[in-house]
């Protein structure tokens, strides 16, 4: 096991071809994904927190239950749509980085929805008082509340990337985990740890592990940042 951890840091230090492929690949995945997700999710997480209206008990109970659905399971739904007996067959993106993206994107949407209207239905009063002495517009008062949002709205971005990182299920049912193509580091992982080769998983694990640590001390500093 020594020896596959010092193969493992020979790779990420030589920049192996294949490594560096799978990160391209995952990070092109990951970032994608958690920016779409962020775009739709804070717009509806704003809506759901600071507004009320018809339907919006049912949206949110909604939002929940889609937070609760196993990747396996939306993947098994992208394969069914996209696959050659699917009703999306002529789009061709089975197997795809695309199709892997927006698997990523449904399951991301919801807890980034999710995490934007719990903390706005703590502030949404307070800013639409202050608003109203203000005299400011609907359209003010909405960017108002959106700088109000700045810290979770960064913080909902790390969320849904670490979350896209990490998954395996669907983008693995979705992309096929093809080699120089769809393979993902959680994938490779995976793949490699079955077939012996410990080295690369390790790298693989290795890399993972330092990104989660950037991640946590980025949101330490910005709670310090925003608590100041």
């Amino acid at each position: 096991m020594g020896s596959a951890v010092e193969q493992a840091v020979q790779l990420i230090a030589s920049g192996d071809r294949e490594l560096l492929n799978i990160l391209s690949v995952t990070a092109r995945m990951s970032l994608s994904s958690s920016l779409i997700a962020l775009l739709l999710g804070v717009p509806l997480g704003l809506l759901l927190g600071a507004c009320r209206f018809p339907g919006r008990g049912l949206l949110l109970v909604l939002n929940r239950t889609l937070m609760g659905v196993p990747p396996v399971v939306c993947g098994l739904i992208f394969y069914i749509l996209f696959s050659g007996v699917g009703p999306l067959r002529h789009f061709h993106l089975l197997f795809t980085v695309e199709i892997m993206i927006l698997a990523q994107v449904v399951l991301i949407t919801p807890l980034l929805t999710s995490h934007m209207e719990t903390y706005v239905a703590q502030i949404a009063g307070p800013v639409r008082e202050t608003a109203k002495g203000l005299g400011l517009s609907r359209w003010k008062t909405f960017l108002l509340l959106l700088n109000e949002s700045r810290y979770p709205i960064f913080s909902g971005y790390l969320l849904g990337f670490s979350r896209a990182i990490a998954e395996v299920g669907a983008v693995s049912m979705v992309g096929g985990a093809i080699a120089w193509k769809t393979n993902v580091m959680t994938t490779a992982i995976m793949q490699y740890t079955n077939r012996g080769n410990f080295s690369l998983g390790i790298a693989l694990g290795l890399i993972l592990l330092v990104l989660s640590l950037g991640m946590n001390l980025l949101l330490s500093l910005l709670q310090r940042k925003v608590a100041s």
